[in-house]
């Protein structure tokens, strides 16, 4: 950018109260980083109130088993090329804007759910919703605009557990309400209304307070505690890293279109390849974990699926512990992104090897106690290691192109679990350690960049 636009940009960003800038100021408002605890927490907490349902609800439609795969299988493709374009869009419009939209539009998904009584309403309610269902993204992305590179992960584990209680509660009260007559059309209008208290809730979020004391405020917390040297970070943050005003949302869609395009060719150009590749395998090796987890516990052990039911609720509560436990976690590694991940995902490939070796039901259980925790901090540590290397000024590309590839390999995981198991159940994590191995060897061969914090930039921008 021309030196001579930075005073303009400073003096831009006082009056901008909808952009990133706004939100990114150096004393990021304790108040603000809760209520988007909220919104992930209130996000994952109506869909899971839904989505356990849907296969239900379309087989009673008359639909047949292909016709449910068909339009199940929408969502995620949808999702996988709408995560880039999306998470590009936050970037350039703002995050305050991007995040209403999607957040309403989703709402407007889940009511035509409500109201779909045919198979076509059903395919037709999830269009919007698998388009514009990136609340999540967007909501990380503003995080790493609100706290430095230092507190980052502290940052954002917190919001995945958050999001994982929601997740964790979603299928109780979806359940209980799916037991009425006509439970679920109530249950999609009330994830609908939810959605819609979320949009609120965003609405009044304090875009433009700058509360320089909020900082004696984490610190007395110590929830969210920044030190000088992370203060002095935001600052450098809110001054380098500049967002683009209100009028950026009103622009001519073909303009915004053309900046998009310009931002995803800018991380095609740059050498990010390998942060992705890691992320594409150790989703895969996780997928292929949990994809024949209730069969395999039954062929192997003879164990009967309420069981793995429990034991997989049990490991996502552990998963929420692990998220508010990545501060001191992170405090011992000195703040080392890198050795994080690479430890978390070495214990991930040696616990998946002693889940596809055990002998005993009991063995399962110690491997899914601790996977539960080496999983919530790798991908953590991931997206973290994405943001330092690839830098803030894309944040939301950056996350939209992570989450395109995570979408790559839902679809590819159930295909390879197929075929790994027709040899053996213990077939499909098995697959998984080679999987892992592959990352971690990709990790050490570039060692040297993931501990330059930065040194790769994207291009074309």
């Amino acid at each position: 950018r021309r030196p001579g636009a930075a005073a303009r940009m400073e003096e831009e960003e006082d009056e901008d109260s909808g952009g990133r800038g706004a939100a990114g100021s150096p004393a990021a408002s304790a108040r603000f980083v809760r209520c988007l605890y909220a919104v992930g927490f209130l996000d994952l907490f109506g869909v899971s109130m839904v989505v356990p349902l849907m296969n239900l609800h379309i087989k009673s439609l008359g639909a047949s088993h292909t016709v449910a795969g068909i339009i199940g299988s929408l969502y995620g493709v949808m999702q996988l090329f709408s995560s880039t374009f999306v998470g590009c869009w936050s970037d350039i419009v703002g995050r305050r804007y991007s995040l209403l939209a999607c957040i309403l539009l989703s709402a407007l998904g889940y009511f035509l759910l409500g109201t779909s009584t045919t198979v076509f309403l059903f395919a037709i309610s999830r269009v919007p919703v698998g388009i514009f269902k990136h609340t999540l993204s967007i909501s990380k992305a503003l995080l790493s605009d609100l706290v430095s590179e230092r507190d980052r992960p502290l940052v954002m584990g917190r919001f995945n557990a958050a999001s994982s209680v929601g997740f964790i509660l979603g299928p109780v009260v979806g359940g209980y309400l799916a037991e009425f007559e006509g439970g679920f059309y109530q249950t999609s209008f009330i994830c609908a209304s939810i959605f819609l208290l979320n949009g609120g809730l965003v609405w009044m979020l304090p875009w433009s307070e700058e509360n320089t004391g909020n900082r004696e405020h984490y610190q007395d917390k110590g929830t969210n505690s920044f030190s000088a040297k992370s203060n002095h970070d935001l600052h450098l943050k809110s001054t380098t890293s500049r967002a683009v005003t209100n009028s950026s949302f009103f622009q001519s869609p073909w303009i915004q279109v053309a900046t998009v395009l310009k931002k995803i060719k800018g991380i095609a150009c740059s050498n990010l390849w390998d942060i992705f590749l890691v992320r594409f395998l150790m989703s895969v090796a996780i997928l292929l974990y949990y994809s024949n987890f209730t069969l395999a516990l039954e062929e192997r052990f003879g164990v009967k699926p309420l069981f793995a039911g429990y034991l997989m609720s049990y490991s996502s509560a552990l998963g929420v512990l692990a998220g508010c436990l990545l501060g001191p976690i992170t405090r011992l590694y000195g703040h080392n992104t890198y050795r994080l991940l690479l430890h978390s995902s070495s214990f991930t490939c040696v616990l998946i090897l002693l889940y596809a070796s055990a002998l005993s039901i009991w063995m399962v259980i110690l491997s899914s106690t601790f996977l539960a925790f080496s999983t919530t901090i790798g991908r953590t540590c991931i997206i973290d290691l994405e943001l330092t290397v690839g830098g803030n000024e894309a944040s939301g590309t950056l996350l939209g192109v992570g989450q395109s590839v995570t979408s790559v390999g839902r679809i590819i995981a159930p295909l390879l679990s197929g075929i790994a198991q027709e040899f053996s159940p213990c077939g499909p994590p098995s697959l998984a350690v080679g999987l892992a191995l592959v990352a971690i060897v990709i990790m050490n061969a570039n060692k040297q960049k993931y501990c330059s914090h930065g040194s790769v930039k994207l291009k074309n921008q």
